[in-house]
């Protein structure tokens, strides 16, 4: 088998993955940086009306602070001290991507301006429009290019390598020649999004599928694997309908097979209600059980009807039945009104009025929402937990860190754009640990593990675990589903056959093949853990953090925010202290 070698990898090219493969090249550290397709993650790929940003407030007379940020981000299922970390590094993680030119907006003085995100207090959001994340992107890799790093493209990821010491290596496939190859590292930080693949319905773009399921093949814990965020998503173009697509109150129609359409919010709730619920999804988009009887009434319907075998769409050619602007609850008129839409004669016009861009993005996707419906289904959107990490985004494995999505570092009621947020700062501090670890490089790689493939037709049984995932457990949930799933998990890895990864590839169709079963079987890996999670969290208990190892959970309280030194004095002393250490070094 080929063999590779250099100190530091960094699997995955989104947001967080870049971040890591920069920082680590910025400050002087070797570096190769692996992925499935250069532009194929979520970061590049996904947004909403207007992708949302967290940081620190830094405009106006808002009051704010790290600790109180801090606050907003910790709870009883979120650790303390990562939520420290996430605020502390919010600001520097952000003028960073400022002077790499994304483009928030700041007004004539110089302060960056925010709004207030969904489970916030204050104004610490901020946009660059519906692409932020992909302007991200594309800002970090500029640099990384600029610094020389090394990339691995069409590469995939699937086995990580340990010895007694912890983190050892890594096996990939070669995509295009199905060739697996290893590469000996001292860290590895994997940067790979969120599971997507294990839903059916999801808003993750096609090539967007995960690779959780290796970190815990290699016995790293899960954390908070059961909270995921759910909402409203169009299904041919995949995209979020929350805000300003809510805001501008679009008629909701479900059409059976022979295309009866019904209006079923308006029949559910009464046409003045749904008005209501329709605009507060806007602001409430993800689903969240504590609203149930509120705007999340919204997603239990949209389930309901899809549960019926019938299409649903969101319609913004004609006004609800029943719309009236006058009836509309307070917050909905002031809204509209301030944005010069409350006189729009149908939802187009309105929206045109909130967020003309808005149109022009699905416009530029070949669909016209002045000439047709819009699918939509609750879809899976984000993971708020994953990988168990510490506060320096490191694994129980020595050498092994996650960020991003990928890592475990939210709970249920995640502050809308704080995932962008972690995504820098988690790769940030994982790069800060490299280098204060000094971790050696391993003299050789490990025996190779015994590895087991799933039998039968890949692309069949993905298909009918991902449908079984969404049916009984997505935003509704049922035990007895869930059990059955675990039991066909069982039985398909009692099936699954030995796999040589040395073994020579015949030609193109079995390298297809090899790709689909190493990925099939990760999914399966992750599928496993998250119901687990999901079965715990059923049961009664004080509230905090399910961490899941082997398919087995139990939950823990959350560490608090912790004390820390804030005299400037006693704080510049260490630093001198730490930097006259590290040159020795």
């Amino acid at each position: 088998m080929r063999e590779l070698v250099c100190p530091n990898l960094v699997v995955g090219s989104g947001c967080a993955g870049l971040n890591a493969a920069d920082w680590l090249a910025a400050l002087g550290q070797e570096v190769l940086l692996i992925t499935e397709g250069m532009n194929c993650g979520t970061s590049r790929n996904t947004g909403s009306d207007k992708q949302t940003y967290y940081k620190l407030s830094l405009a106006g007379d808002d009051g704010d602070s790290v600790g109180e940020m801090a606050r907003t981000l910790a709870g009883p299922d979120v650790d303390g001290d990562i939520a420290l970390c996430e605020a502390a590094g919010s600001a520097r993680a952000f003028f960073k991507l400022v002077g790499l030119g994304v483009p928030f907006p700041d007004n004539e003085m110089g302060e960056y301006v925010g709004y207030q995100t969904d489970h916030d207090t204050r104004r610490r959001a901020t946009s660059a429009g519906p692409l932020t994340s992909r302007y991200m992107t594309e800002a970090l890799e500029k640099s990384v290019r600029a610094r020389g790093v090394p990339v691995l493209d069409h590469t995939l990821a699937f086995e990580i390598l340990r010895d007694d010491a912890g983190l050892a290596g890594l096996l990939c496939l070669d995509r295009r020649s199905g060739e697996v190859f290893a590469v000996r590292c001292a860290n590895l930080i994997l940067a790979t999004g969120g599971p997507a693949g294990i839903y059916a319905d999801r808003v993750y773009p096609a090539s967007q599928f995960g690779m959780s399921g290796m970190a815990f093949a290699a016995g790293c814990r899960g954390a908070n694997l059961h909270c995921w965020q759910y909402g409203l998503a169009s299904v041919g173009f995949r995209w979020n309908v929350s805000g300003s697509y809510q805001q501008a109150i679009p008629r909701y129609v479900s059409v059976d097979r022979d295309a009866v359409e019904r209006e079923f919010l308006a029949e559910a709730l009464g046409p003045a209600a749904a008005a209501d619920m329709t605009f507060l999804k806007g602001y409430q988009w993800p689903f969240d059980p504590a609203r149930a009887q509120g705007s999340s009434r919204v997603d239990i319907l949209v389930k309901a009807e899809t549960d019926r075998g019938r299409r649903v769409y969101m319609d913004y050619r004609r006004n609800p039945a029943g719309y009236d602007p006058a009836a509309l609850c307070g917050e909905a008129r002031a809204y509209l009104q301030a944005c010069g839409a409350l006189d729009g004669a149908t939802p187009l016009q309105r929206l045109a009025a909130i967020n003309a861009p808005a149109i022009g993005l699905y416009r530029s996707h070949g669909i016209d929402l002045a000439a047709r419906m819009l699918e939509v289904r609750v879809c899976a959107q984000h993971h708020n937990g994953g990988v168990g990490v510490d506060s320096h985004w490191q694994t129980d494995l020595p050498g092994l860190y996650v960020c991003g999505e990928a890592a475990g570092t939210f709970g249920a009621r995640r502050p809308g754009g704080t995932a962008l947020n972690s995504t820098q700062v988690g790769s940030l501090r994982a790069v800060q640990q490299i280098l204060r670890s000094s971790r050696p490089l391993p003299a050789r790689l490990p025996a190779l593990p015994a590895l087991r493939l799933p039998a039968g037709d890949p692309a069949a049984t993905l298909a009918e675990l991902q449908q079984a995932m969404t049916r009984h457990a997505a935003f509704l949930r049922d035990e007895g589903g869930i059990r059955a799933l675990l039991g066909r998990l069982d039985a398909l890895e009692a099936a699954a056959l030995p796999f040589d990864p040395a073994a020579p590839v015949s030609g193109p169709k079995e390298a297809v093949d090899r790709e689909r079963r190493l990925r099939l079987r990760d999914m399966m890996v992750t599928q496993r853990q998250v119901l687990s999670a999901m079965l715990l969290e059923n049961e009664p208990g004080e509230p905090g953090v399910i961490e899941t190892r082997g398919g087995v959970s139990r939950r823990r309280p959350a560490r608090p925010i912790p004390d820390r030194d804030l005299w400037f004095e006693r704080v510049w002393r260490a630093r001198r202290e730490e930097e006259v250490c590290d040159n020795e070094t």
